[in-house]
């Protein structure tokens, strides 16, 4: 800074111009020294800004996922990088920027979302009669799960408190709701128990008229419609009576060790199951 100001002060310009006939002439020199400095130096600071801004936007526009065009730009820089001047001679001023990978590119655009079994799974085309239902507790367990409103995944509820199995997969119908704010229950036969979490299609044979703890939570009697051993089922009346009374006898003693009151009432024929599904839909 000082030998800035020095050069300065020892101008040739600034020398020739007679200084003696005005008062403070070496102040008047210096702070126009020193006003020049300043300037430049502002000067400077801005385009070093100007010019980094730059490289940060054409950085930024080469390497986003969701720009078609930077992909052209990409591919293109590698052939750019090898012409030199017209002498055919390599230009060291131009560096060679990597070629960027399409498939990573297109593996950054996608989005990974998992879909809400209750919201995003369809009902089915043949609903209400044929329709998917989500399992969440399987056959012989005795395990309560249910779904996770929020994160749509399957969570332990909690362990049945009676010395008791679910006779049936039981799960619930996606893009239902009911009165209680849920969607509506089922409770599917068929040969095998399956995975908490899976959809399967199922076709309704009964309603099972049902209140807990002074709530209405009716349940749908279904069939699997893809099980060759009940497929053929249409309405509950085809059902042996000791069946229809393992179910009964399920749901009225699965809560009574958590002093929980369930009364369940006469089942009711699969056009009934068919119009409550409807209602709910």
């Amino acid at each position: 800074m000082l030998h800035d100001v020095e050069a300065a002060l020892t101008d040739p310009c600034l020398l020739r111009f007679p200084w003696r006939r005005f008062p403070f002439s070496g102040f008047v020199a210096m702070a126009a020294a020193l006003a020049t400095l300043v300037l430049d130096f502002l000067a400077t600071q801005f385009y070093e800004r100007k010019h980094r801004a730059a490289a940060a936007a054409a950085v930024a526009t080469t390497t986003s996922p969701l720009s078609s065009s930077s992909i052209v730009r990409a591919s293109s820089l590698p052939s750019q990088a090898k012409m030199g001047d017209n002498n055919g001679h390599a230009n060291p001023e131009k560096k060679q920027t990597p070629r960027l990978n399409e498939r990573i590119l297109s593996s950054l655009s996608r989005r990974s979302v998992a879909a809400h079994p209750w919201h995003d799974l369809e009902i089915g085309p043949g609903a209400p009669a044929v329709f998917n239902v989500v399992v969440e507790i399987t056959k012989g367990s005795k395990v309560k799960y249910e779904l996770d409103k929020k994160t749509g995944l399957i969570k332990v509820d909690r362990i049945l408190y009676s010395s008791v199995v679910y006779p049936h997969n039981y799960g619930f119908i996606p893009r239902t709701l009911c009165e209680d704010n849920d969607p509506i229950d089922v409770l599917v036969l068929m040969q095998e128990p399956v995975l908490p979490g899976c959809f399967l299609r199922a076709r309704a044979i009964g309603l099972m008229p049902m209140i807990d703890q002074g709530e209405k939570d009716d349940k749908i009697i279904a069939v699997c419609a893809d099980d060759p051993e009940y497929h053929h089922y249409n309405d509950l009346t085809e059902l042996s009576p000791h069946r229809l009374q393992e179910i009964r006898r399920f749901f009225e003693d699965y809560k009574k060790n958590e002093n929980k009151e369930v009364a369940v009432n006469e089942f009711l024929p699969a056009d009934t199951a068919r119009e409550a599904i409807q209602h709910s839909m």
